[in-house]
């Protein structure tokens, strides 16, 4: 895959793909990319303004397919239900799945259901929209995809069960740390269930290495740091690459026909940082099967959400 670019992505006309959080950084680039290869994309956004807005912009610059806005807060998994019931009754079937939206090392909060936000949105809305969207991705035809953006974060996380929601000691950039690991946790046992019931869903894992967009900064706007963010503009001018390169690992593993499941692709070049697509392993508590049976457990008690991979 060396060098790979969004020029090698097949065409994607009549296919139907999901993206969270579409309307900025990662998920923008990727949306407008899909788009710009046939696909019909559902831009699943918090704001649906904000969503419309980049839907607008994307229209101006693509060749083709279809961009539709859909409300989905992933820190109410009411939202999320009903984003999943209404693309259920409109949708024939989904083609890739991107779980890509995310919040990173902010002060913290609890979602609607409670849940530290960062584990809350990061993974728990993720699992629930992947379980509740699972009967349309098993209908479309052919192999359908379901891809979670982690990080390399991940290797700073643990998945500490008995303090999961961080109550009892909370560390902004641990709890990422975390989030990130259950996205991969989850991502591998996702393919492992799949696989077993020999289901034409493939799971995949990526992530973007050091991108320059805007969730770097909701930490420090949260807290009202001007120095804080002025320091994440610096860095992100000094390490980042563009966003539209850091999409590049998910549009790699969403249209590939190397991925085969359970891969983790990310950027090959300075420390992981940047460069292009390639397949690469994660840590060994990400590929913990014990660890990531309890959270699949733990992740359908707290959502209610349970997943019928027969």
């Amino acid at each position: 895959m060396s060098g790979w670019t969004v020029d090698e992505m097949p065409a994607m006309d009549g296919e139907t793909v999901v993206v969270t959080g579409a309307n900025s950084g990662l998920g923008y680039e990727g949306s407008k990319a899909f788009a710009d290869a046939g696909a019909t994309v559902v831009m699943a956004c918090r704001s649906e303004a904000r969503g419309e807005e980049a839907a607008t912009d994307i229209r101006r610059t693509v060749r083709g397919g279809h961009l539709e806005v859909r409300v989905c807060d992933l820190a109410d998994l009411d939202s999320v239900a009903a984003f999943a019931a209404g693309l259920r009754e409109e949708a024939d079937g989904i083609d890739v799945l991107c779980n890509n939206a995310g919040v990173m090392a902010i002060p913290r909060g609890e979602t609607a259901d409670g849940f530290e936000m960062q584990l809350g949105v990061n993974h728990l809305g993720h699992f629930a929209l992947t379980g509740h969207l699972l009967p349309e991705l098993r209908a479309s035809e052919g192999e359908s995809r379901v891809v979670t953006q982690s990080s390399q974060a991940h290797t700073a996380g643990e998945m500490d069960f008995d303090d999961l929601q961080s109550e009892r000691e909370y560390g902004k950039w641990s709890a990422y740390g975390r989030s990130k690991l259950a996205n991969l946790l989850f991502a591998y046992e996702l393919q492992r269930r799949l696989r077993e019931a020999d289901a034409d869903v493939t799971s995949v894992a990526c992530h973007p290495g050091y991108a320059d967009t805007d969730l770097q900064f909701r930490g420090p706007r949260e807290m009202g740091s001007s120095v804080r963010m002025g320091m994440m503009k610096v860095a992100n001018k000094l390490f980042g690459q563009s966003a539209e390169r850091g999409a590049l690992p998910m549009l790699y593993a969403a249209t590939s026909p190397e991925v085969t499941g359970g891969e983790y692709v990310g950027p090959g070049g300075f420390m992981r940082m940047r460069g292009s697509p390639e397949f690469q392993r994660s840590n060994a508590a990400s590929n913990d099967e014990a660890d990531a049976e309890r959270l699949w457990a733990v992740s359908e008690e707290l959502t209610g959400v349970e997943y019928d991979c027969e």
